[in-house]
């Protein structure tokens, strides 16, 4: 597909609209519009100044399809202009595709995050009134925004700007699940890596508590993730745990959450590790209950270890759980994902979390060519909305964000019972306050004031990890001189 923006700059937004369409078409944008003839299809997206107004036209051409939209706009509204053939466009391809992906033109990341900013400068209703006139979002999805909105504010709010959370990240997992791409190595490929790499990461640890000690900084929350952190032993769990509370002032966090993601992971030590060790919450993540599904992802558990690993930590002491599952798996329908639902919310967990399946370059299902349907993008919608008529009002859904290429091009909710929101998970998608990152693929967020962020990035692999560690702390000597002109 060839994208042509002639006589504007709107290359990146027209390109995301595209992508909604077609996630998997390789797209070649370029602004000589000669290109649009050599390919069956394209489309071309205009910008024609005149006297103070702009001339909008959006030409579209696949086989006999051919369509042309058209609009006008203020020339020196740059904003409204690009808005504006984006929706020309999204039109075009709704009518082409005959989908019309329920979030409309917006394409960001954080839409509940946008739904706040609105609502203080035009108030909730117009908040609304804006998602779905000018941005096209499904009336299901503009509620479901607001109420994630309203409760991401609750949290955000009690943030201080002293404040920070600290992550840190065990890249092993017991095998790679199909549709994975995060950096994580399964054991077989990376047994010799993690003795090292769990020495390492309790030096980093100690030099970021150091870090945080001299500079004032008020711990909030603590996330452990991954990969699988229980891929370790109880022993090495241990370990990483005391190096935290050696180094850091658990006093003042609120929250403690490690990712015992994997059932098949999870025996009676690592939990009592866990516990030992401070944590408040974990989180438990079958993805789905039905063990044919699990078979075509790359499982090595069953629906029923699940609920035992489920079971266990009730047993174990552990009172806030959390669980993750997937809508729009490979193998799954909307009967199967249905009784999904019933199996988790029997087990009564504090919180739900449901991703909606991101088909991302680097994973197995999406290099294998398993590419997702119209049906299978429909049957995810109607999942999703399954689940927040199922869990609302026991459940509320507290945390929004979205991914490129999800099926159906749908959103991630965290929900909760009252009370029992991650925390971390808002501050992080927020980018509310620092969050100091070690490990592997870690990311050190620091932020000052409203919108001064800067990222330090550490190795992303463990054996690059394990093997430029002095480069990793040289690089966090970038964090006091963030701070030097900051009063708490």
């Amino acid at each position: 597909m060839v994208l042509c923006t002639i006589n504007n700059t709107f290359k990146y937004e027209l390109e995301n609209i595209c992508r909604l369409f077609f996630p998997f078409e390789k797209i070649t944008v370029t602004d000589e519009e000669s290109a649009a003839d050599q390919k069956e299809m394209w489309v071309a997206a205009y910008l024609t100044a005149k006297e103070g107004k702009a001339h909008l036209t959006v030409r579209f051409k696949s086989g006999d399809f051919v369509r042309l939209g058209e609009d006008t706009c203020d020339a020196d509204d740059t904003a409204e202009c690009e808005r504006k053939l984006a929706v020309l466009l999204f039109e075009i391809l709704c009518e082409y595709t005959g989908l019309r992906p329920s979030w409309g033109i917006l394409t960001g990341v954080r839409p509940a995050k946008l739904m706040r900013r609105l609502s203080e400068s035009m108030g909730v209703e117009g908040a609304k009134n804006y998602f779905a006139e000018k941005l096209l979002c499904s009336g299901q999805k503009i509620e479901l925004c607001a109420a994630a909105s309203d409760n991401e504010q609750r949290i955000v709010s009690s943030s201080k700007p002293n404040h920070f959370s600290l992550y840190f990240a065990i890249p092993f997992c017991p095998t790679r699940c199909s549709y994975c791409s995060f950096v994580s190595h399964s054991v077989e490929h990376s047994m010799g890596l993690m003795d090292e790499y769990v020495t390492l990461l309790c030096k980093e640890l100690a030099v970021t508590g150091k870090i945080a000690k001299e500079l004032g900084l008020e711990l909030s929350t603590i996330y452990v993730g991954g990969g699988t952190p229980t891929t370790l032993s109880a022993e090495q769990i241990r370990v990483l745990m005391d190096a935290v509370s050696s180094n850091f002032d658990l006093s003042t966090a609120t929250e403690y959450t490690v990712e015992a993601g994997r059932p098949d992971t999870i025996t009676a030590d690592k939990l009592q590790a866990i516990l030992s060790g401070g944590a408040t919450r974990i989180s438990i993540n079958p993805q789905t209950l039905n063990d044919k599904v699990l078979q075509a992802i790359g499982r090595r558990h069953t629906a029923k270890e699940a609920i035992d690993a489920f079971n266990l930590a009730r047993q174990c002491g552990m009172k806030n759980i959390n669980m993750d599952l997937i809508a729009g798996l490979p193998e799954d329908d909307v009967e199967s994902y249905s009784r999904t639902l019933d199996g988790v919310l029997a087990l009564d967990p504090e919180s739900i979390t449901v991703h909606t399946l991101s088909m991302k370059r680097s994973s197995r299902l999406t290099a294998g060519g398993e590419l997702p349907d119209t049906a299978q993008a429909l049957a995810a919608g109607q999942m999703l909305k399954m689940t927040g008529e199922r869990l609302q009002p026991t459940y509320i859904p507290y945390y929004l964000y979205r991914q490129s290429k999800t099926v159906g091009n749908h959103e991630n909710t965290g929900y909760a019972k009252a009370g029992y929101e991650c925390l971390y998970n808002i501050f992080m998608m927020d980018e509310t306050h620092t969050v100091l990152a070690c490990g592997a693929s870690g990311v050190t967020k620091l932020k000052k004031g409203e919108n001064t962020i800067e990222r330090i990035f550490n190795y992303k692999y463990p054996y690059e990890y394990n093997g430029n560690f002095e480069e990793i702390l040289r690089r966090k000597d970038a964090i006091k001189p963030f701070y030097e002109d900051v009063k708490f």
